[in-house]
């Protein structure tokens, strides 16, 4: 498929606009501008009021004002480096003009004595005068029509100046083609929009600085464009992938009913219509691509586990993905009893698997003699091959974009998906991330988890801290300390973690055991492992366990410095505990003085243990980006749209953008005509090529 004729002119190179010259070009690049379309979407962040007034006496300085003055006298620098003055008389009084390090007769020809000039700049009192050091206009009567009276200020970069990227922005707005609408007629209606047309152009001429807010009528509708071309685009991958026929999987339910018997409780009812959300899917002829989302200790495993039995009860094969091999084995180790109940083989492999053992268990893949197989991304591997693979479960999304999604789809035959993710996500990101896919969310907990009490504990008291770990460990109990990640560098938290796991063990004994990120694999292992068996009674940790790491006995958490990490981060550790009979506390020590933000922070967790609730807060105060981090996130950078002022605006084009499809999936008609078009305007190739397959 190729770009639309009408949009040429929008892709041309931005040197063929009037103004902009290869060496302004190349600053541009520090805009993200490269072309002129990038232009239309560089939007003015706040304007200046350049209404006409009749005299320097209508204002008060300091402000920006725009005159028309008679030009009076010039008055040349006494000394090297001094002010050139240029006396002016407005309507009511006589005033100056500054200038430093400019020529005379530059001046003389921009300000000729005797003739009338529009001025316009900020003008200040210098010693109880009015004056305007270097007027941003001075613009001839006839010309003064060329200043908008509310003037739009742009974001700018090295080497590029407002009247430079005002000049391109009329350049580019020269080009804007007729393009067809693509918005549903009833919205547009229903939202008051402007065309795209005029919606363009609006937001380069704002009319004050209602014009700027996101609310306004054209930058609503601009933004809804982003959201609606991503929405779209993710649709798209959504149909692709279930158009890949899936192979129908029905399990008959004997071996599901015997690891539920084996249980010491019932599963919740969240955990019961997730699973028969996941087997209508298995059991349809398209694709699963369904993510689960549960907040730390909602029973996801369970849930993760009953959906590969389904596969092992149709004939076919599951497997488990987790992103470490800590967690691979931790999975392995706690769907091992289930596996036991079901009377199914399951199997771990992993990067340390070599020579036979190795060749054993991939000989045994390949024949269907293992139903199950728990294993980092190394399942991947080209050796690797199944019987039958069914249902692949991923761990831990969020290190896993669209993209990589798309390519567990090409590994063999129509795998079905589950991805499971312990992060909460506010519901307007996970349309942004995950919009491709269908959610189920675990929104209760099981029976037997108790509520974590939360403190918050100034570190000057921390020899307190340590006392009442000291009698909890004598009563048998189990603790994690955690230490704070140190300018990013591995280097300083080992040394921050091995000093505090010095002083532990000084006043706690040999019971104080250590891990962080330095370690090698197999010693990090063998401390996890004596933490699990209860030979070590405390570990102090850099983050390396916060996901997944399950010690029932484990009753105490407590986070160094809590007050730098995130808020989900924070949620996730505070999750490692309260997984076995005993009350849990999490003690959360922070250094004295708390930033407004900071107390904000810990306050929430210390009032809630609801993870949407605190994902929510956390999305409002640090924003999109950070919340599950942009690097790996794949989350899309949006030129208009704001995340988290517009979330609303997303689910509308999400049901847009399916709604559209349904009705015509090749877009071909009209309105689909149009979308295509929207998709190259915006740049949104990975869709445009989607269509191309479809």
């Amino acid at each position: 498929m190729t770009r639309p004729e009408a949009l040429f002119p929008l892709f041309a190179a931005l040197e063929t606009l009037p103004g902009i010259g290869p060496k302004a070009a190349r600053s541009f690049e520090g805009l993200g501008v490269t072309r002129p379309r990038d232009l239309l979407f560089l939007l003015p962040h706040s304007g200046v009021d350049r209404a006409r007034r009749g005299s320097v006496r209508d204002v008060v300085p300091p402000t920006t004002l725009t005159v028309e003055v008679e030009v009076g006298a010039h008055f040349p620098p006494r000394r090297k480096g001094g002010p050139y003055r240029v006396m002016v008389r407005d309507a009511q009084m006589d005033w100056a003009l500054v200038f430093f390090h400019a020529r005379g007769e530059y001046l003389h020809k921009l300000l000729p004595t005797g003739q009338r000039r529009l001025v316009s700049g900020k003008v200040e009192l210098f010693d109880g005068v009015a004056q305007m050091v270097h007027p941003d206009h001075v613009l001839r009567v006839e010309e003064a029509g060329e200043l908008p009276a509310y003037e739009p200020v742009y974001p700018l970069t090295a080497g590029i100046t407002q009247k430079m990227v005002a000049k391109g922005v009329e350049g580019a707005l020269a080009r804007l083609p007729a393009v067809p609408e693509w918005i549903d007629p009833a919205l547009k209606a229903r939202e008051g929009w402007p065309d795209w047309q005029a919606a363009i152009r609006l937001v380069h001429a704002p009319e004050g600085a209602a014009a700027l807010a996101a609310e306004s009528p054209a930058r609503a509708r601009l933004a809804y464009d982003e959201l609606f071309a991503h929405q779209l685009t993710l649709s798209l991958a959504r149909a692709s992938l279930r158009r890949q026929k899936g192979v129908e999987t029905r399990g008959h339910g004997r071996l599901q009913a015997q690891v539920l018997a084996s249980l010491p409780y019932a599963p919740t009812a969240a955990q019961s219509r997730a699973v028969a959300e996941i087997a209508a899917d298995l059991a349809a002829p398209l694709r699963m691509n369904r993510l689960l989302q549960g907040d730390v200790g909602a029973g996801k495993t369970l849930v993760a586990f009953l959906a590969l039995l389904i596969a092992v009860e149709a004939g076919g094969q599951g497997v488990m993905m987790a992103p470490t091999e800590i967690l691979a084995r931790q999975h392995f180790e706690g769907l091992a009893p289930l596996a036991a109940a079901a009377g199914v083989r399951l199997v771990l492999l992993t990067g340390r698997d070599k020579g036979a053992e190795r060749a054993a268990k991939l000989a045994d893949l390949a024949e269907g003699r293992i139903d199950m197989l728990v294993g980092t991304h190394a399942v991947f591997q080209k050796d690797v091959v199944f019987h039958d693979l069914r249902l692949a479960v991923v761990d831990e999304q969020h290190r896993f974009g669209v993209a990589q999604r798309m390519e567990l789809g090409a590994k063999g035959r129509a795998v079905d998906v589950l991805v499971m993710t312990a992060t909460p996500i506010p519901r307007s990101l996970a349309l942004a991330s995950y919009g491709d896919m269908d959610v189920s969310v675990l929104d209760e907990k099981p029976p037997g988890r108790r509520p974590v009490k939360t403190a918050l504990v100034a570190d000057s008291r921390m020899e307190e801290v340590v006392a009442h770990l000291a009698r909890a460990v004598a009563e048998g109990r189990q603790a994690y300390w955690v230490c704070p990640l140190v300018e990013e560098s591995e280097v300083l938290d080992y040394a921050s973690a091995e000093a505090r796991f010095a002083h532990l063990r000084a006043a706690l004994g040999d019971v104080v055991g250590l891990v962080h990120g330095q370690m090698p694999p197999a010693e990090k292992d063998a401390a996890m492992a004596a933490f699990v068996a209860g030979q070590t009674r405390v570990l102090v940790a850099t983050t390396v366990i916060e996901v997944g790491v399950n010690v029932p006995n484990a009753s105490i958490m407590v986070v160094e410095r809590a007050e730098i990490f995130g808020l989900a981060q924070l949620h996730q550790l505070r999750g490692r505990v309260g997984r076995g009979a005993a009350e849990s506390t999490c003690l959360l020590l922070y250094q004295a003085p708390l930033s407004e933000s900071g107390e904000r922070r810990l306050k929430i967790l210390r009032d809630t243990e609801d993870g949407f609730r605190i994902a929510e807060e956390d999305l409002a105060m640090r924003g999109a980006g950070d919340l599950i981090g942009t690097a790996q996130s794949g989350l899309p950078r949006f030129r208009v749209a704001d995340l988290e002022r517009q979330a609303g605006l997303m689910a509308v084009a999400q049901s847009d953008a399916r709604a559209l499809l349904a009705a015509d999936p090749g877009l071909t008609g009209p309105r689909g005509q149009a979308a295509r078009m929207l998709l190259w305007l915006l740049d949104q190739d990975r869709a445009i090529r989607l269509i191309g397959v479809g």
